[in-house]
């Protein structure tokens, strides 16, 4: 294989640079993907011993190297060591529902907690990175996912009218917690990761979850307290948001973002995202999951092949990949086809170079 990955490229990316390679980039990938791809069961042995947890990571990250990306995705979410969470996927109320349940939850714990479970991963992953590459991601989860996934969206709303004080002091106690867990991670792993993370869905198709003003006062105030820490260090920060965040994407960009990831045709077409922010951060994705999922094949190498190269001319910090994620659902032949689209972009703009 001729690819020889290059992290500054997805570097350049994130900073609004032309890269010299269009990179590819994806917020996570379903290891069930990756196993089809490769041809290789290793699902299984994430979360085992050592020597299992570097196997793990040694396949991971092959197949990220074989489908040309210069970054290996990965991160390990902050809600997964929260007791009792798990209320962001909805039908049942979180942990915290009173000021009673707020003071018994055990909040100095949570840093050790996630520790506990990431620590093996990220050493795992260091210890198995392919040359040339680094990895985009880290503690995931944004201040708003905590909150749904602590309280729940609806009895989030209900608490807001009945003690907007706790929904204060909840949000509080979860920025206490991802700056605890983002400074440890700064101080462990410096020069692991190129381009640094976490993703929080402000919005759905036609709004904002919230109101901008809860927001601002709540959600975004807890940004500033994080992603100044990853650019102090030299690191670009990258942003993932779904919906129709439009009404706070100028208090992100205001926070240190460099980056944002996440887009849905039904929401602003691409061009739009570009037309509004190219100028200022840069802009990752492009090709809505729903063309993955839907399209032919063929039809999805020549949708990505048209946008990409149309994309890429636009913008100036721009990577290519799908809109949200790639999840087990997207069909195998599809992913594959939005990928080579992407090489073919590469190979045209090297022959044209060449010329």
């Amino acid at each position: 294989m001729d690819f020889i990955p290059d992290f500054r490229h997805l570097v350049a990316a994130a900073q609004n640079r032309r890269p010299a390679r269009l990179p590819l980039y994806e917020h996570n990938i379903s290891t069930g993907m990756m196993e089809r791809v490769l041809g290789q069961r290793f699902a299984h042995l994430d979360g085992q011993g050592p020597t299992q947890q570097r196997e793990y990571f040694r396949h991971y990250a092959r197949f990220c190297r074989e489908m040309t990306y210069d970054c290996v995705t990965f991160e390990v979410c902050l809600g997964s060591s929260m007791p009792g969470s798990g209320a962001i996927v909805g039908g049942r109320p979180g942990p915290i529902q009173s000021r009673a349940d707020f003071a018994a939850y055990p909040w100095a714990d949570l840093p050790r907690r996630y520790w506990e479970r990431a620590a093996p991963r990220f050493d795992a992953l260091a210890a198995e990175m392919p040359e040339g590459m680094r990895g985009v991601g880290g503690p995931g989860n944004g201040a708003f996912e905590l909150s749904e996934d602590l309280v729940g969206y609806e009895w989030l709303c209900l608490m807001l009218a009945d003690d907007p004080q706790l929904v204060g002091d909840i949000y509080q106690r979860i920025g206490d917690y991802m700056e605890a867990v983002w400074s440890e991670f700064l101080r462990r792993y410096p020069g692991l990761y190129a381009v640094l993370r976490f993703g929080d869905d402000l919005g759905f198709k036609s709004s904002t979850l919230m109101s901008p003003a809860f927001l601002r006062s709540h959600v975004i105030k807890q940004y500033r307290r994080i992603i100044p820490l990853v650019t102090a260090t030299g690191t670009p920060f990258l942003w993932h948001s779904c919906g129709r965040i439009f009404p706070v994407m100028d208090d992100a960009i205001a926070c240190g973002v460099c980056a944002k990831h996440s887009n849905e045709d039904q929401i602003a077409l691409f061009d739009e995202w570009i037309a509004r922010y190219g100028s200022r951060i840069g802009l990752f994705g492009g090709i809505d999951v729903d063309i993955l999922c839907r399209e032919t094949p063929s039809r999805v190498y020549e949708l990505v092949l048209e946008r990409g190269l149309r994309f890429r001319s636009a913008a100036q910090g721009f990577a290519l990949g799908s809109g949200n994620s790639i999840p087990d659902y997207i069909p195998t032949d599809g992913f594959l086809a939005m990928v080579r689209a992407g090489q073919e972009i590469r190979r045209l703009e090297a022959a044209a170079a060449a010329a």
